[in-house]
C-alpha cells in the first residue's frame, strides 16, 4: 500500500510538471506560428495583416543582454525589442525561487532533451556517463560562451555601440532573421542540429549539460535561490535512485545538491526517493517545503505577473511598424523574388521601397534619433 502510495505520488509530480512544460510549449508553438503570419508577407514584400507576437522575443538573448546594459546605463528600456529585456528579467527571476527551474519546468529544449534522454536509456540501460575529467572539461564550455558574451557586452560595449546596435537594421530585424534560420534552413545548420541531436542521445542532455549559455548564466545566478534540494542523510538508505534519477548527474549523496549549478528543480530526485525525509525542495533553508504543485506555479505566476505589468506600463509592444520592417527588409535584400515574375517583383520591390522613402521623409517627427525608420505603432 505504501509503495502503491509512493508510485502514484511521483506519477503525479511528473505529470503536474509535464503539464507545465506543455503548457509553455502551446505558447511558444503558438508564438511561433503567429509570427510566421507576420514574416511570411514581408518577405514577399507586403504589409503583414497580423500584429507582430512580442513573445518571439525570447528567443533573442544577446538583444536582451544589450538592452540590459542600455537600461543600465540610461535608465530607458530600447523601444525595439522591449519584450526581450522583460522575459529576459522574468526568466532571471526564476532562479531566486526555483534555481535553474526554467530549464526544467519552461524551456521547450529541455523539454527535448528529455525525450532525447529516454532513447539514451533504451540504448545504455544503465545510462553512460562521461570520465568525471572529460565531464567537468566540457561543462566549462558553456560557462566560458556565457562569460564571453557579458565581458563583450557588459565590460567592452561603450554606449554609443551599445545605442548603435540597439536600433541598427541587425537588431530590428534580428526577430525574421531567427524565423528564416529554421524556414530557410542550410545544410550546414541543419547537419549540426542533427548532430546535437545524435549526441543529445549518446550523452544525456549534451546540450544543456555542456553549451547551454542561457543555462550557464541561470545556474551561476541560482547561488542566490531561496529554494534548495536539502538532503538529510540519517533518513538515507543509500540505495542511489536519486542520483538514477537527476538529470544533472550530480553526486546527490555527497551533499552537493544544495549548491550545484546543474541542479534545475525539476524534483526528480525527491520524487525517486523511497525514502520519506531524505530529500525536499524547500526555501528559505528548510523553512518552507515546496513540491511540484507549488513550483509549478510560482514559475507560471512570475511569467504572468512579469508580463502584465509590463503591459500595463507599456513596455511589452515594440515601437517598429510595419512599414519600418518592410523598409528594412528591402534596403537589407531580405525580399524575395521568385520564379517567371522576378523582373516584374524587383521593379515593383523597387517602387515600393520609393514609396516607403517618401513616407518616412514626411513622418520625422515621430523618428527615435539615430534611426531611419517610422516608430508609430499605428502606422500599417
Amino acid at each position: 500500500m505504501a509503495e502503491h502510495a509512493k508510485r502514484s505520488h511521483k506519477t503525479g509530480s511528473l505529470a503536474v510538471r509535464r503539464a507545465v512544460q506543455l503548457l509553455f510549449l502551446v505558447i511558444v508553438c503558438f508564438i511561433g506560428f503567429r509570427f510566421s503570419q507576420f514574416a511570411g508577407p514581408l518577405e514577399k514584400g507586403m504589409l503583414p495583416v497580423v500584429d507582430r507576437p512580442p513573445g518571439v522575443e525570447a528567443f533573442l538573448p544577446i538583444s536582451a543582454l544589450v538592452s540590459l546594459k542600455y537600461y543600465v546605463l540610461t535608465g530607458t528600456l530600447n523601444e525595439i525589442h522591449p519584450s526581450g529585456l522583460v522575459l529576459f528579467l522574468i526568466i532571471c527571476a526564476t532562479t531566486l525561487i526555483a534555481r535553474k527551474g526554467f530549464c526544467a519546468w519552461v524551456c521547450p529544449f529541455g523539454l527535448l532533451s528529455e525525450y532525447l534522454a529516454k532513447l539514451h536509456f533504451l540504448i545504455f540501460q544503465q545510462g553512460y556517463r562521461p570520465p568525471h575529467w572529460l565531464d567537468r572539461v566540457l561543462r566549462t564550455g558553456k560557462y566560458l560562451l556565457a562569460a564571453f558574451f557579458i565581458w563583450s557586452i557588459f565590460l567592452r560595449m561603450p554606449l554609443e555601440s551599445v545605442r548603435g546596435f540597439i536600433y541598427s537594421p541587425y537588431n530590428i530585424l534580428a526577430d525574421i532573421k531567427m524565423f528564416r534560420f529554421f524556414s530557410d534552413i542550410s545544410m550546414t545548420a541543419l547537419l549540426v542540429i542533427l548532430g546535437l541531436v545524435l549526441l543529445s542521445v549518446l550523452i544525456r542532455n549534451f546540450w544543456c549539460r555542456y553549451l547551454c549559455p542561457y543555462g550557464a548564466l541561470l545556474g551561476v545566478l541560482s547561488i542566490l535561490s531561496a529554494g534548495r534540494i536539502h538532503y538529510d542523510r540519517t533518513h538515507c538508505s543509500n540505495c542511489g535512485e536519486c542520483e538514477k534519477h537527476c538529470p544533472g548527474l550530480i553526486d546527490i549523496r555527497q551533499g552537493k545538491s544544495t549548491y550545484s549549478l546543474e541542479c534545475n528543480a525539476c524534483l526528480q530526485c525527491v520524487n525517486g526517493c523511497p525514502e520519506k525525509g531524505a530529500l525536499k525542495f524547500s526555501l528559505f533553508n528548510s523553512r518552507f517545503s515546496m513540491g511540484s504543485i507549488g513550483v509549478g506555479l510560482s514559475l507560471v505566476l512570475l511569467f504572468a505577473g512579469g508580463i502584465a505589468l509590463a503591459k500595463l506600463n507599456g513596455h511589452w509592444q515594440n515601437q517598429v511598424s510595419h512599414g519600418a520592417y518592410q523598409y528594412h527588409m528591402l534596403t537589407q535584400g531580405m525580399v524575395a523574388a521568385n520564379g517567371v515574375d522576378g523582373e516584374r517583383s524587383k521593379k515593383a520591390k523597387m517602387e515600393r521601397m520609393i514609396r516607403t522613402m517618401q513616407k518616412m521623409r514626411s513622418e520625422k517627427a515621430s523618428r527615435v534619433p539615430g534611426t531611419m525608420m517610422p516608430m508609430n505603432p499605428e502606422d500599417k
